[in-house]
């Protein structure tokens, strides 16, 4: 019939589609040949379809898929293969790119003229697609018999980057490019034939350069090299090996360079870690974090040496304060406000410096919190001159927040130093013992009106709650709030007094009521009171049971203070004395000394009562 196509038998048809594949191998070895057009293409792909669908016996599918095989074997075998054998070294590589990128394109070209095959004769027979083989094809003719000189030549070039040689970098990236792209998917080619090859070498390489520099170099030296060694490592993966060689390449390096010799390095005698600690040299304690951070439990003997480096300082201030504390002549108090001024103010600076050594250098990072707590905690809690060291900071917060005291500091200035003191009182074992001092000095800071400023009392109190819990505070916080009722106690007698003209006891009473539990214990004596004190008590016990019935007054007379007024000639004189002196006075001498104007007798008798 006229409409039947014309059977084309295998020969005929193959020989057509060599001409074209030799026109194609021309084109690739640079001969003068046209490019193919359009029509070209159309030739060729109707060419394999046909012969791809005619009747049996007459589909040729199994045999073009052979021969499209047959066909890159026969070009690498006959042109390849040569090409590359006779150049060596770096000629070697540049003929290899060249050839893997013309084999790309060999590959490119064939699979779209026997692309019927991909679409129908390999789907079917579940055969590798017409890519896969032509990249089989160079992978076992081509790479296996090239792959170990190629790798020993791209690892001379490192090398030679390595030792400051100029190479040319784009040239390794194309060749490493064919280890990862000849596993079509897998990484296992890139992984075994070149990348373990490289670790192994740059380990020897590094353990070669490390080996000569521990010698050689200082400590900051040794780490500069060894930052910037790193640094070149992270570039090269940058530039030419593959992303996922870094983390395995950096830690070869890491090795050899630090954990190798991490004790020595570290412990260097003039330039190691101590030293490094005692001149303060931040930008190497900051390198040094940053390279042993690296390494797995690298900051550990790092740390370790932190934490005796800091107790180290911490105990020597102990001692500068105990040869202080022993040399002065006088009385605890006096010992004790020297700690308070000198020790504890050195222990606060040598706090401060340290923290920023832990936030700066190293990066907050929690195993130097670790280690500067462990410091602080072997020498904050040694006794200076007798004192503890609860006792020295209780009488630095007083000497701080009491009117008068030897530290002038602003109020910004006031609640900064309240802060790093009660930072120091994490490291205090004795917590409690603070406690007990600090009440005891806050009571008389509030009973005694010598509390420079209320808003530090409660910022310090909140400051405690906040680093010892509410349990800690709760019988301070009490005491202040007692001073703040007892201030409205006070205006509600003076009311009560206004409104009884019959209780007005005839002398001004201030009397301040305050909670038992909250307080320290103080003594309390009966005492023959004079008649006009009898008259006090009872019309403030009066008034107060017209508050509360259920709470009973018991008189702290140590407490109280009396103001006596003496009229001599010329002048008149106020004198402040305790309850004691003013009793004794009302009862014995004091009353007939006043009256007979006696002035000299009076101050007198006013130091005997004193003493």
């Amino acid at each position: 019939m006229a409409n039947e196509r014309k059977t084309i038998d295998l020969e005929q048809g193959w020989e057509f589609m060599q001409k074209g594949i030799m026109k194609l191998k021309n084109i690739l070895e640079g001969q003068p040949e046209p490019q193919f057009c359009s029509e070209d293409h159309i030739m060729l792909y109707t060419t394999i379809y046909n012969m791809c669908t005619q009747k049996p016996p007459h589909d040729y599918s199994q045999q073009l898929y052979d021969k499209y095989r047959e066909s890159f074997e026969e070009y690498i075998v006959s042109t390849v293969l040569p090409s590359l054998r006779e150049k060596h070294d770096e000629f070697m590589l540049k003929e290899l790119v060249k050839r893997w990128g013309n084999h790309k394109v060999m590959v490119r070209w064939l699979s779209r003229f026997f692309y019927y095959l991909d679409r129908y004769f390999i789907a079917r027979r579940s055969l590798p697609p017409l890519n896969e083989v032509g990249l089989t094809c160079f992978r076992e003719l081509v790479y296996q018999e090239l792959k170990v000189k190629v790798r020993d030549a791209v690892i001379s070039l490192i090398d030679q980057e390595r030792e400051g040689e100029q190479i040319d970098r784009a040239l390794l990236k194309n060749i490493l490019d064919i280890f990862v792209e000849i596993g079509m998917g897998q990484m296992d080619y890139y992984e075994n034939d070149f990348e373990a090859a490289l670790l192994k070498d740059s380990a020897a390489y590094y353990s070669r350069k490390a080996s000569s520099w521990i010698l050689d170099d200082s400590c900051p030296d040794y780490m500069l090299k060894a930052e910037e060694c790193l640094k070149r490592e992270k570039d090269r993966v940058a530039h030419y090996l593959h992303s996922s060689s870094e983390s395995k390449l950096l830690e070869k390096v890491q090795h050899e360079l630090l954990s190798v010799y991490a004790s020595q390095l570290l412990e260097k005698e003039h330039s190691g870690c101590h030293a490094l600690l005692r001149d303060d040299k931040v930008g190497d304690l900051s390198r040094m974090f940053r390279l042993f951070s690296k390494i797995p439990k690298g900051l550990d003997p790092v740390a370790n040496i932190f934490k005796q480096h800091v107790t180290a300082e911490g105990t020597a201030l102990v001692k500068q304060a105990e040869e202080a504390a022993s040399s002065k002549k006088g009385d605890k108090k006096d010992v004790v406000g020297l700690q308070e001024q000198v020790f504890v103010r050195k222990v606060i600076e040598l706090h401060d410096k340290y923290v920023a050594y832990v936030n700066d250098c190293f990066q907050n990072h929690t195993l130097f919190h670790k280690a500067l707590k462990e410091a602080f905690e072997v020498f904050c809690n040694k006794g200076v001159g007798g004192s503890s060291s609860a006792e020295l900071l209780a009488t630095f917060c007083d000497n701080i927040l009491k009117k008068g005291g030897s530290e002038k500091l602003s109020d910004e200035a006031i609640e900064e130093t309240l802060e790093k003191v009660v930072k120091l009182l994490a490291y205090i074992s004795d917590k409690d013992l603070f406690a007990e001092f600090y009440r005891k000095k806050l009571a008389r800071r509030l009973l005694f009106d010598k509390s420079a400023n209320d808003d530090h009392e409660r910022s310090i109190l909140t400051k405690l709650k906040q680093q010892c819990g509410g349990q800690f505070t709760s019988k301070m916080e009490g005491m202040v709030t007692d001073l703040t009722l007892a201030k409205e106690n006070q205006t509600s007698f003076e009311e009560y007094l206004s409104n009884n003209t019959n209780a007005n006891p005839g002398i001004d009473l201030t009397v301040t009521v305050l909670t038992t539990g909250f307080w320290p214990s103080y003594k309390s004596f009966d005492l023959n009171l004079p008649a006009e004190m009898v008259k006090c008590v009872e019309v403030f016990r009066e008034f107060y049971q017209t508050k509360t019935k259920h709470r009973k007054l018991t008189w702290i007379y140590s407490l109280g203070t009396c103001n006596i007024i003496g009229k001599f000639e010329p002048k008149t004189m106020e004198l402040i004395v305790t309850t004691y002196q003013v009793i004794c006075s009302l009862n014995f001498l004091f009353l007939s000394i006043l009256r007979s104007g006696r002035l000299w007798d009076l101050l007198f008798c006013i130091m005997y009562f004193f003493t």
